[in-house]
């Protein structure tokens, strides 16, 4: 059985991020299994810009941002293997994965990384009635068609959702020629960025109709028509708000599930609401020496932010493998996500483990105008910060620091809410 000090399960840039942070954190034993034929993941297909202004101070397209992260991995000569498939991991990190080379084989090793991205939800997962036709997509399917295979799924678009990558193929297929009647989305607010709105449908003149759903599919052998209507707050279709668009491809953009599969054969503890795993201040599962990052943790909303996470889960798995992560039971305090705030990421802090300061990245359950972000230290309000808007579809964030929570010895738990005053 080969042996690695750390092994990253995924090669895009979560995975790559997480590379390069580990190699230059001291480690030189290190290995990336990545399930596709080359490096860089989803942002291969993502030939748009808007990527790097964080990490690179400038605007990049996503095969430029992955890019510099694979120049830097080989770089380093950090090795990986590709066209491999990770089939199990064991609670004593023991990897196994196949490819056509190697057949099946079994990797021990000393810290895992996860960064396995996400996925689409599904039409199936959607209730959609009607026939099931050719011409319906998941819109990041569309996108790689497009961007890569070089194919148009169609001419006349109806998408429902309006996620960032739905908002996105608007304007794509828009740019390619189609015609994109109309954009449904199910609740009251948009899940994308509001800069895509407005560069992706404002821009072209694209309608965006929110609580609204396609309540019907026309066409046997191929999409002919949608009708899609009005909902009520019960989600349910209004009667008399029907509207029939004719079209020949219907996009889906409704949502992104992090790839946890193999998360949970391993036994890690999985959030009900992120669907990633619980992870504490140094991105570790519940099985310690797996750490998880990227959108397989929390899906992010900007690149910049998944590399600067793996960053942090690479070092904390080199201190693992160094045995400088302290495991001492007790002093760890439990992160409270109330008043209007989803989850928070990470779950648990030890301040005795953790650095001088802590990114806690949350998002809201609904759009909040000018509300207050707080945060307590047990009963005690210590950051109380105004937002005009804030909204499910943006990441938000705090800063803690390691001096003011050691102050407080025996503190049990932080609250971060929503609040209006």
């Amino acid at each position: 059985m080969n042996k690695y000090d750390i092994v990253i399960i995924g090669g895009g840039p979560a995975g790559l991020a997480a590379a390069v942070s580990a190699k230059k954190a001291g480690n030189d034993n290190i290995l990336i299994l990545e399930r596709d034929h080359e490096l860089g993941g989803i942002l291969n297909q993502c030939i748009h810009n808007g990527f790097g202004l964080h990490t690179f101070k400038e605007e990049l397209t996503g095969p430029e941002y992955a890019g510099r992260f694979i120049k830097e991995a080989k770089e380093l000569g950090i090795p990986y293997k590709l066209n491999t498939m990770v089939m199990d991991i064991s609670k004593d990190r023991v990897v196994t994965a196949m490819n056509r080379e190697e057949g099946m084989f079994e990797i021990q090793a000393g810290a895992v990384i996860l960064c396995m991205g996400c996925r689409e939800r599904p039409r199936g997962a959607l209730n959609i009635p009607g026939y099931r036709p050719a011409g319906i997509f998941s819109a990041g399917t569309a996108q790689r068609l497009v961007n890569l295979e070089g194919y148009m799924p169609g001419r006349e678009v109806v998408i429902l959702g309006s996620g960032d990558i739905g908002l996105i193929m608007a304007r794509r297929m828009t740019l390619e020629g189609a015609k994109v009647k109309v954009v449904a989305e199910l609740l009251p607010y948009s899940g994308g960025l509001k800069r895509n709105i407005v560069q992706c449908l404002n821009d072209y003149d694209i309608p965006l109709k929110l609580s609204h759903t396609v309540v019907d599919i026309e066409g046997k052998e191929h999409i002919t028509a949608v009708t899609i209507a009005e909902v009520g707050p019960d989600r349910r279709p209004v009667p008399g708000t029907e509207e029939r668009y004719t079209c020949d491809t219907l996009l889906l953009s409704c949502g992104l599930i992090p790839e946890n599969e193999l998360s949970r054969a391993a036994g890690i503890e999985i959030s009900g609401i992120t669907s990633g795993p619980i992870v504490n201040e140094s991105l570790e599962t519940s099985i310690p020496g797996i750490f998880a990052c990227g959108n397989v943790l929390h899906v992010h909303d900007l690149v910049d932010f998944v590399s600067e996470e793996a960053e942090r889960a690479g070092k904390n798995a080199v201190k693992f493998v160094q045995g400088l992560l302290s495991h001492e039971h007790g002093g760890e305090i439990s992160l409270k996500a109330e008043g209007g705030v989803r989850y928070t990421v990470p779950s648990t802090i030890s301040p005795a483990r953790m650095e001088d300061t802590l990114t806690v990245r949350f998002r809201v359950a609904d759009v909040f105008k000018d509300h207050y972000v707080s945060v307590y230290f047990g009963n005690d309000r210590v950051q109380h910060r105004k937002r005009q808007i804030m909204a499910p579809g943006e990441m938000e964030q705090i800063v803690l620091k390691k001096d003011d929570i050691t102050k407080l010895p025996g503190l049990e738990s932080i609250t971060v809410r929503l609040e209006k005053e």
